[in-house]
């Protein structure tokens, strides 16, 4: 079945024409446009289709089948890789290892690194510090069954939060991590959501093609008197997790 996405390649926007082609094909599954087998049309009849050679529809289809969108059977073709996206819940009360908890049987945090640094603009207004205040800049990754399916980098207090990082890395869990400091349960306050290509970083934390989308949740999270203890950008692989935002 014919992609219906957009074909139209813009040579002008120094976006390479195999991430676009990538992207089409990513909208075209979006929308069910490849029936219930999920067989893509020969790669003649897609770069016929998007106005280029086989080459650059190849390039497109290996970078989504190393991210696992697709997969390539010999003699066969390429289809569709219908594993199913995780959803993962946003509400007062979120929590990575309870929200997967029925979709993956392995969930797990590792800390990629920790840094300390003085809190920018915005990072002081979300934690209620000054500018210039010592904060923690804490890189995690998290996987459900032994696949990457997000990376945050989040902020804390470098005062009331010594050691965060290293809480992390030996127990696997935010929450954990927390207990140790003495904060029993906590909330979040603000989640944004937004999506946009996965950058370097990214690509190589989550095993991504280069032209991955990532959904993006900026968020605070509170203590039960209110006080904000963290402040996080989570980039969730698009293709493998979906947010759901509860009442």
């Amino acid at each position: 079945m014919a992609v219906k996405a957009a074909t139209t390649m813009d040579r002008r926007t120094g976006v390479a024409l195999w991430r676009q082609i990538a992207d089409r094909i990513r909208q075209g599954i979006a929308a069910g446009e490849f029936g219930e087998g999920g067989r893509l049309p020969p790669e003649t009849a897609l770069a016929e289709r998007f106005g280029v050679n086989r080459h650059t529809v190849r390039g497109a289809i290996a970078a989504l089948v190393q991210e696992g969108v697709l997969r390539a059977e010999q003699g066969r073709g390429t289809f569709v890789e219908r594993r199913k996206r995780l959803s993962y819940p946003i509400a007062r009360r979120t929590r990575f290892s309870e929200g997967l908890r029925d979709q993956a049987q392995d969930r797990r945090g590792h800390l990629l690194g920790e840094t300390r640094e003085d809190a920018d603009t915005r990072v002081a207004e979300a934690l209620g510090l000054q500018p210039g205040a010592p904060v923690l800049r804490v890189e995690t990754m998290s996987e459900a069954d032994g696949r990457p399916v997000s990376c945050a980098t989040s902020w804390f207090d470098a005062a009331r939060f010594a050691g965060m990082g290293e809480a992390i890395a030996e127990t696997g869990s935010v929450t954990l991590a927390y207990r140790r400091h003495g904060v029993e349960d906590y909330f979040r306050q603000s989640t944004t959501v937004s999506a946009r290509h996965a950058d370097v970083g990214d690509l190589a934390a989550l095993k991504l093609a280069p032209g991955a989308i990532v959904l993006v949740a900026l968020a605070v999270n509170v203590d039960v008197e209110g006080r904000p203890i963290q402040f996080s950008e989570t980039r969730f692989a698009a293709d493998r997790v979906e947010l759901a935002v509860a009442e």
